[in-house]
Protein backbone atom coordinates (compact mmCIF):
# COMPACT_ATOMS: atom_id res chain seq x y z
CA UNK A 1 0.00 0.00 0.00
CA UNK A 2 1.25 3.44 -0.87
CA UNK A 3 1.49 6.09 1.78
CA UNK A 4 1.32 9.07 -0.53
CA UNK A 5 -1.64 8.26 -2.71
CA UNK A 6 -3.75 9.96 -5.32
CA UNK A 7 -7.09 11.41 -4.30
CA UNK A 8 -10.21 10.34 -6.18
CA UNK A 9 -13.06 12.81 -6.01
CA UNK A 10 -16.71 12.46 -6.91
CA UNK A 11 -18.77 15.63 -6.61
CA UNK A 12 -22.49 16.10 -7.17
CA UNK A 13 -24.97 18.65 -5.86
CA UNK A 14 -26.12 18.06 -2.30
CA UNK A 15 -28.43 19.74 0.15
CA UNK A 16 -25.76 22.42 0.57
CA UNK A 17 -23.78 23.03 -2.65
CA UNK A 18 -20.17 21.99 -2.19
CA UNK A 19 -17.78 23.80 -4.48
CA UNK A 20 -14.81 22.12 -6.11
CA UNK A 21 -12.45 24.55 -4.40
CA UNK A 22 -13.87 23.47 -1.02
CA UNK A 23 -12.98 19.86 -1.70
CA UNK A 24 -9.64 20.93 -3.11
CA UNK A 25 -8.84 22.73 0.11
CA UNK A 26 -9.98 19.76 2.18
CA UNK A 27 -7.86 17.48 0.04
CA UNK A 28 -4.80 19.58 0.71
CA UNK A 29 -5.43 19.52 4.45
CA UNK A 30 -6.05 15.77 4.52
CA UNK A 31 -2.98 15.01 2.42
CA UNK A 32 -0.91 17.30 4.60
CA UNK A 33 -1.95 15.46 7.75
CA UNK A 34 -1.50 12.03 6.17
CA UNK A 35 2.00 13.05 5.07
CA UNK A 36 2.90 13.42 8.75
CA UNK A 37 2.28 9.72 9.37
CA UNK A 38 5.37 7.56 9.96
CA UNK A 39 7.34 6.35 6.96
CA UNK A 40 5.79 3.17 5.61
CA UNK A 41 2.34 3.91 7.01
CA UNK A 42 -0.75 3.26 4.92
CA UNK A 43 -3.95 5.29 5.17
CA UNK A 44 -7.32 4.98 3.44
CA UNK A 45 -10.27 7.34 3.79
CA UNK A 46 -13.88 7.22 2.59
CA UNK A 47 -16.29 10.10 3.05
CA UNK A 48 -19.88 10.31 1.86
CA UNK A 49 -22.57 12.81 2.71
CA UNK A 50 -25.92 11.32 3.68
CA UNK A 51 -27.59 14.71 3.43
CA UNK A 52 -26.43 15.31 -0.13
CA UNK A 53 -24.42 13.49 -2.77
CA UNK A 54 -20.84 14.70 -2.34
CA UNK A 55 -18.13 12.18 -1.60
CA UNK A 56 -14.38 12.07 -1.29
CA UNK A 57 -12.05 9.09 -1.40
CA UNK A 58 -8.39 8.92 -0.44
CA UNK A 59 -6.78 5.58 -1.22
CA UNK A 60 -10.17 4.10 -0.33
CA UNK A 61 -9.54 0.92 -2.33
CA UNK A 62 -6.35 0.01 -0.43
CA UNK A 63 -6.66 -3.38 1.25
CA UNK A 64 -6.08 -3.88 4.97
CA UNK A 65 -6.52 -6.66 7.48
CA UNK A 66 -10.10 -6.04 8.60
CA UNK A 67 -9.47 -6.73 12.30
CA UNK A 68 -12.74 -6.25 14.20
CA UNK A 69 -14.44 -4.23 11.46
CA UNK A 70 -15.46 -7.61 10.02
CA UNK A 71 -18.01 -7.69 12.82
CA UNK A 72 -20.14 -5.20 10.86
CA UNK A 73 -21.05 -7.65 8.05
CA UNK A 74 -21.62 -10.37 10.66
CA UNK A 75 -24.08 -8.07 12.46
CA UNK A 76 -25.85 -7.28 9.19
CA UNK A 77 -26.22 -10.99 8.41
CA UNK A 78 -27.67 -11.69 11.85
CA UNK A 79 -30.31 -9.00 11.49
CA UNK A 80 -31.19 -10.14 7.97
CA UNK A 81 -31.61 -13.67 9.30
CA UNK A 82 -33.85 -12.32 12.04
CA UNK A 83 -35.91 -10.44 9.43
CA UNK A 84 -36.26 -13.67 7.44
CA UNK A 85 -37.31 -15.72 10.47
CA UNK A 86 -34.15 -17.86 10.44
CA UNK A 87 -33.44 -16.84 14.01
CA UNK A 88 -34.66 -14.56 16.78
CA UNK A 89 -32.49 -12.16 18.72
CA UNK A 90 -34.07 -13.75 21.79
CA UNK A 91 -32.64 -17.16 20.81
CA UNK A 92 -29.78 -18.37 22.97
CA UNK A 93 -26.50 -19.91 21.83
CA UNK A 94 -24.05 -22.00 23.83
CA UNK A 95 -20.86 -20.11 24.58
CA UNK A 96 -17.68 -22.09 23.98
CA UNK A 97 -14.08 -21.11 23.30
CA UNK A 98 -12.91 -23.99 21.07
CA UNK A 99 -13.19 -23.66 17.28
CA UNK A 100 -11.74 -25.38 14.19
CA UNK A 101 -8.96 -23.55 12.37
CA UNK A 102 -9.70 -22.54 8.80
CA UNK A 103 -6.33 -24.02 7.83
CA UNK A 104 -6.73 -27.67 8.79
CA UNK A 105 -9.64 -28.02 11.19
CA UNK A 106 -7.40 -28.32 14.23
CA UNK A 107 -8.80 -26.77 17.40
CA UNK A 108 -7.81 -23.32 18.58
CA UNK A 109 -9.00 -21.56 21.71
CA UNK A 110 -10.32 -18.01 21.88
CA UNK A 111 -8.32 -16.52 24.74
CA UNK A 112 -9.18 -13.88 27.28
CA UNK A 113 -5.68 -12.38 27.03
CA UNK A 114 -6.23 -11.45 23.37
CA UNK A 115 -9.80 -10.25 23.83
CA UNK A 116 -10.93 -6.71 24.59
CA UNK A 117 -13.75 -8.08 26.75
CA UNK A 118 -13.45 -10.67 29.50
CA UNK A 119 -17.01 -10.79 30.83
CA UNK A 120 -18.35 -13.43 28.44
CA UNK A 121 -15.75 -15.99 29.52
CA UNK A 122 -17.70 -16.37 32.76
CA UNK A 123 -20.55 -17.79 30.65
CA UNK A 124 -18.58 -20.54 28.89
CA UNK A 125 -20.71 -23.67 28.89
CA UNK A 126 -23.92 -21.68 29.30
CA UNK A 127 -26.37 -20.23 26.80
CA UNK A 128 -26.51 -16.50 26.08
CA UNK A 129 -29.00 -14.60 23.92
CA UNK A 130 -28.10 -13.56 20.39
CA UNK A 131 -29.07 -10.00 21.36
CA UNK A 132 -26.52 -9.88 24.18
CA UNK A 133 -23.83 -11.50 22.05
CA UNK A 134 -24.44 -8.87 19.36
CA UNK A 135 -24.10 -6.11 21.91
CA UNK A 136 -20.79 -7.50 23.17
CA UNK A 137 -19.46 -8.11 19.65
CA UNK A 138 -20.04 -4.54 18.52
CA UNK A 139 -19.76 -2.31 21.58
CA UNK A 140 -16.80 -3.91 23.37
CA UNK A 141 -15.54 -5.94 20.39
CA UNK A 142 -15.78 -9.30 22.15
CA UNK A 143 -13.89 -11.89 20.13
CA UNK A 144 -15.57 -14.74 21.96
CA UNK A 145 -19.05 -13.40 21.16
CA UNK A 146 -17.96 -12.95 17.55
CA UNK A 147 -16.90 -16.55 17.09
CA UNK A 148 -20.11 -17.84 18.68
CA UNK A 149 -22.12 -15.71 16.23
CA UNK A 150 -19.98 -16.49 13.18
CA UNK A 151 -20.53 -20.17 13.89
CA UNK A 152 -24.27 -19.49 13.81
CA UNK A 153 -24.48 -17.45 10.59
CA UNK A 154 -21.45 -18.75 8.60
CA UNK A 155 -18.75 -16.34 7.44
CA UNK A 156 -19.43 -17.18 3.79
CA UNK A 157 -23.01 -15.95 4.08
CA UNK A 158 -21.93 -12.70 5.74
CA UNK A 159 -19.40 -12.22 2.97
CA UNK A 160 -21.97 -12.84 0.23
CA UNK A 161 -24.42 -10.40 1.81
CA UNK A 162 -21.75 -7.69 2.06
CA UNK A 163 -20.95 -8.16 -1.63
CA UNK A 164 -24.64 -7.99 -2.55
CA UNK A 165 -24.87 -4.65 -0.72
CA UNK A 166 -22.02 -3.27 -2.83
CA UNK A 167 -19.01 -3.94 -0.60
CA UNK A 168 -17.75 -6.17 -3.35
CA UNK A 169 -14.11 -6.48 -2.34
CA UNK A 170 -14.48 -7.20 1.37
CA UNK A 171 -13.33 -10.68 2.39
CA UNK A 172 -14.95 -12.37 5.40
CA UNK A 173 -13.34 -15.80 5.66
CA UNK A 174 -13.59 -16.67 9.33
CA UNK A 175 -14.06 -15.55 12.88
CA UNK A 176 -11.22 -14.19 15.00
CA UNK A 177 -8.20 -15.45 16.96
CA UNK A 178 -7.45 -18.26 14.50
CA UNK A 179 -3.69 -17.84 14.82
CA UNK A 180 -2.84 -20.60 12.37
CA UNK A 181 -4.98 -18.96 9.68
CA UNK A 182 -3.48 -15.55 10.48
CA UNK A 183 0.05 -16.87 10.00
CA UNK A 184 -1.02 -18.57 6.76
CA UNK A 185 -2.40 -15.30 5.40
CA UNK A 186 -6.01 -16.51 5.45
CA UNK A 187 -7.38 -13.29 6.84
CA UNK A 188 -10.46 -11.13 6.72
CA UNK A 189 -9.64 -8.04 4.67
CA UNK A 190 -11.40 -4.82 3.78
CA UNK A 191 -11.05 -1.40 2.24
CA UNK A 192 -12.29 1.94 3.51
CA UNK A 193 -14.77 1.94 0.64
CA UNK A 194 -16.18 -1.48 1.59
CA UNK A 195 -16.88 -0.37 5.14
CA UNK A 196 -18.30 2.93 3.94
CA UNK A 197 -20.70 1.17 1.60
CA UNK A 198 -21.95 -1.09 4.41
CA UNK A 199 -22.49 1.79 6.83
CA UNK A 200 -24.28 3.75 4.12
CA UNK A 201 -26.59 0.78 3.55
CA UNK A 202 -27.39 0.67 7.27
CA UNK A 203 -28.00 4.43 7.43
CA UNK A 204 -30.26 4.30 4.37
CA UNK A 205 -32.25 1.30 5.66
CA UNK A 206 -31.01 -0.94 2.82
CA UNK A 207 -28.88 -3.39 4.80
CA UNK A 208 -31.93 -5.05 6.37
CA UNK A 209 -35.45 -3.99 7.34
CA UNK A 210 -35.82 -0.38 8.55
CA UNK A 211 -36.40 -1.57 12.11
CA UNK A 212 -33.33 -3.81 12.00
CA UNK A 213 -31.20 -1.01 10.55
CA UNK A 214 -32.32 1.28 13.35
CA UNK A 215 -31.40 -1.42 15.86
CA UNK A 216 -27.95 -1.72 14.29
CA UNK A 217 -27.49 2.04 14.51
CA UNK A 218 -28.44 1.96 18.18
CA UNK A 219 -25.85 -0.74 18.85
CA UNK A 220 -23.15 1.15 16.94
CA UNK A 221 -24.04 4.24 18.94
CA UNK A 222 -23.07 2.44 22.15
CA UNK A 223 -19.48 1.83 21.02
CA UNK A 224 -17.08 1.92 23.98
CA UNK A 225 -13.88 2.72 22.06
CA UNK A 226 -13.92 6.39 21.09
CA UNK A 227 -10.27 7.34 20.60
CA UNK A 228 -10.56 7.67 16.80
CA UNK A 229 -13.28 9.49 14.85
CA UNK A 230 -15.28 10.67 17.91
CA UNK A 231 -12.17 12.24 19.44
CA UNK A 232 -12.00 14.70 16.55
CA UNK A 233 -15.58 15.91 16.95
CA UNK A 234 -17.12 18.61 19.12
CA UNK A 235 -19.63 18.00 21.87
CA UNK A 236 -23.09 17.44 20.46
CA UNK A 237 -22.02 15.35 17.49
CA UNK A 238 -23.31 11.78 17.67
CA UNK A 239 -21.30 8.87 16.29
CA UNK A 240 -22.41 5.36 15.32
CA UNK A 241 -19.27 3.37 14.64
CA UNK A 242 -17.13 0.26 14.79
CA UNK A 243 -13.42 0.20 15.44
CA UNK A 244 -10.94 -2.52 14.61
CA UNK A 245 -7.31 -2.92 15.56
CA UNK A 246 -4.40 -5.30 15.81
CA UNK A 247 -1.73 -3.73 17.98
CA UNK A 248 1.03 -2.26 15.86
CA UNK A 249 -0.52 -3.64 12.66
CA UNK A 250 -3.79 -1.84 11.85
CA UNK A 251 -6.24 0.59 13.40
CA UNK A 252 -9.55 1.44 11.71
CA UNK A 253 -12.65 3.42 12.58
CA UNK A 254 -15.82 3.27 10.48
CA UNK A 255 -18.56 5.72 11.42
CA UNK A 256 -21.84 7.39 10.68
CA UNK A 257 -21.50 10.91 12.08
CA UNK A 258 -24.52 13.01 12.98
CA UNK A 259 -23.62 16.67 13.61
CA UNK A 260 -25.97 18.88 15.63
CA UNK A 261 -27.41 20.22 12.35
CA UNK A 262 -28.55 16.69 11.47
CA UNK A 263 -26.63 16.49 8.17
CA UNK A 264 -25.20 13.03 8.62
CA UNK A 265 -22.22 11.62 6.78
CA UNK A 266 -20.21 8.41 6.63
CA UNK A 267 -16.50 8.55 7.42
CA UNK A 268 -14.14 5.59 7.41
CA UNK A 269 -10.42 5.79 8.09
CA UNK A 270 -8.23 2.70 7.74
CA UNK A 271 -4.60 2.73 8.82
CA UNK A 272 -1.72 0.30 8.81
CA UNK A 273 1.85 0.13 10.13
CA UNK A 274 1.55 3.09 12.50
CA UNK A 275 3.32 2.73 15.85
CA UNK A 276 2.54 3.34 18.60
CA UNK A 277 -1.20 2.79 18.37
CA UNK A 278 -1.75 6.19 19.99
CA UNK A 279 -0.26 7.80 16.88
CA UNK A 280 -2.89 6.06 14.76
CA UNK A 281 -5.62 7.27 17.11
CA UNK A 282 -4.38 10.86 16.78
CA UNK A 283 -4.22 10.62 13.00
CA UNK A 284 -7.78 9.32 12.73
CA UNK A 285 -9.05 11.96 15.16
CA UNK A 286 -7.28 14.72 13.22
CA UNK A 287 -8.70 13.54 9.88
CA UNK A 288 -12.14 13.36 11.48
CA UNK A 289 -11.79 16.95 12.69
CA UNK A 290 -10.74 18.17 9.24
CA UNK A 291 -13.72 16.52 7.55
CA UNK A 292 -16.16 17.80 10.15
CA UNK A 293 -14.84 21.35 10.02
CA UNK A 294 -14.97 21.41 6.21
CA UNK A 295 -18.66 20.54 6.31
CA UNK A 296 -19.45 23.36 8.69
CA UNK A 297 -17.81 26.16 6.70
Amino acid sequence: MIRHCALALVLLLGVRPVHAQDLGALRARLEGRIAQAPVGAAVGLYYRSLAGSDSLLVNAHARFHAASTMKVPVMIQLFRDADAGRLSLADSLRVHADYPSLVDGSTFLVGKDDDSDSTLYESIGRRVSVRHLLELMETVSSNLATDVLVERVDAKRANATAHALGADSIVVLRGVEDGKAYRAGLNNTTTARDLGVLLTAIAQHRAASPASCDSMLAILGRQHFTEGIPAGLPAGARVYHKTGWIEGVVYHDAAIVEPPDGKRYVLVVTTGAIKPDSAAYRLVADLSRLVYDAGRQ
